[in-house]
């Protein structure tokens, strides 16, 4: 796996942010059985750069917590059948990788939802990659049954990793 970090802002974190972050992907792509060495980006940014991001991709003139680009379209969410060495456009030409694709996190609103939600920044660090992870496996939560269902994956990631509320 090649996970990438890039700090757009001051990360003053009371945990390893890089480890969680990290293990938090690859606990991802366990739950998930990803069949294939994966490549995943994380931009750490701050409520300005995020409402920037959004603004221009979303047209929301507003900050969120975190934006997921995925990479690949999948026609069900989790279902990799549609993966083969013979579609390179999928893969990282110099590693062999699956380019799943880019998340984007406001650590600024890691810290204001921790506080908010009544938990640790560290918890809602790893829920908002988790959550984004789950986009890039195609998952989406804007009807209730897809919601249950991206809602149960993020708790079995995060309950298998002990970061609980």
């Amino acid at each position: 796996m090649s996970f990438f970090i890039e700090k757009e802002v001051e990360c003053n974190f009371n945990f390893d942010y890089e480890k969680v972050a990290e293990a938090v992907v690859s606990a991802s792509l366990e739950h998930e059985n990803f069949p294939y060495e994966a490549e995943v980006n994380l931009t750490l940014t701050d409520n300005e750069g995020i409402h920037a991001i959004n603004k221009e991709y979303r047209q929301i003139d507003r900050p969120t917590d975190v934006l997921s680009f995925p990479m690949l379209s999948y026609e069900t969410p989790g279902d990799f059948s549609f993966l083969s060495d013979e579609n390179e456009d999928d893969f990282n030409p110099d590693t062999g990788e699956v380019m799943l694709g880019d998340i984007i996190i406001s650590v600024d609103k890691v810290k204001e939802q921790a506080l908010e939600y009544g938990h640790s920044e560290k918890r809602e660090f790893a829920f908002l990659i988790t959550h984004s992870m789950l986009h890039l496996f195609g998952y989406d939560h804007m009807e209730a049954d897809e919601a249950a269902v991206m809602e149960e994956h993020q708790r079995k990631i995060l309950d298998a990793l002990g970061i609980t509320r």
